[in-house]
């Protein structure tokens, strides 16, 4: 054997390009594992120190309940606290549907006539910036059903989002792109059905979601005002309820439903966003690469 033959042999070097793919790779997972499992961590971690504060301090229950108390009613009243929160979905649904509906068809009436949006577009601002639980009252004096009166107030809430962004979007289509259309001749309604509702759709998505959790918010605070004129059965009147006779661990587990469901709704509308972008939108396929 020779000398050369026993030198050692060179290792194969990995290009730079390579290595950085790879550890842009590696970052992905992480980032993917930990987007599951530290909102866990964080929630496991707040329950524990939770109870370790309530039994640490010797705090009354009536004043903070331990994690396990607040489990119990939620199990043990499960019944009440379902039939309130079937209450409470119902009407943050269909709030968002006739936002759904009433947002986006206000924007293309806008879109397509100036004067329109001239003549209507304060007064969507003046209902947006006015506080709703202020407006509600007058609403249950004018409207005789409860649920139609709680249906209206969430939607007062939920539909701005949904109006503006719309609006936004439509009248954010790339000028080179209308131009196109112009040149070769599309009339009004192919220049709206093929360019400027494509364009605004992560615009209207956007809008959406913030609007879920709007119209969940409109509907605990009708339900808190209608709670007091003999309609009882949301969650909010739950709460309010459970408030009175010092059931706090009612309180905590009313408060757990409602705030699952905002978190169910949104989840949702990420999704259906997410379907409705990945195949085309920066947005989604930014993501995905």
């Amino acid at each position: 054997m020779t000398l050369a033959d026993s030198s050692p042999q060179p290792q194969p070097q990995i290009s730079a390009p390579d290595a950085e793919e790879a550890k842009r790779a590696r970052t992905r997972r992480i980032e993917k594992t930990a987007k599951w499992v530290l909102p866990f961590a964080m929630a496991i971690l707040a329950i524990v120190l939770w109870d370790r504060i309530v039994v640490w301090n010797e705090i009354p229950h009536y004043i903070l309940p331990s994690p396990a108390r607040v489990w119990d009613s939620l199990t043990g009243d499960w019944d009440i606290l379902w039939d309130a929160a079937l209450l409470t979905g119902r009407i943050t649904i269909l709030a968002l549907g006739l936002a759904v509906l009433g947002g986006a068809g206000l924007a293309i009436l806008f879109n397509q006539s100036k004067m329109l949006e001239l003549s209507f577009y304060p007064y969507a601002v003046i209902l947006q910036v006015t506080p709703v639980v202020s407006i509600a009252p007058l609403i249950f004096i004018y409207v005789d059903s409860k649920i139609a009166g709680m249906l209206l107030c969430a939607w007062i809430v939920a539909f701005f989002p949904v109006l503006s962004s719309t609006t936004l979007g439509l009248n954010s289509v790339d000028h080179n792109l209308r131009d196109l259309f112009r040149i070769y001749g599309a009339n009004r309604w192919q220049r709206l059905t093929m360019l400027q509702l494509p364009s605004a759709l992560p615009y209207f998505l956007g809008g959406l979601k913030i609007a879920g959790g709007l119209s969940l918010i409109g509907a605990v605070v009708a339900e808190l005002v209608a709670g007091t004129g003999g309609i009882g059965s949301g969650l909010a009147f739950r709460i309010q309820e459970a408030g009175y006779r010092l059931n706090i661990a009612r309180m905590f587990a009313a408060l757990s439903l409602v705030a699952a469901m905002g978190v169910m709704i949104f989840a949702a509308l990420s999704i259906f966003s997410h379907l409705m972008l990945r195949k085309w939108h920066e947005s989604a396929l930014s993501r995905e690469g």
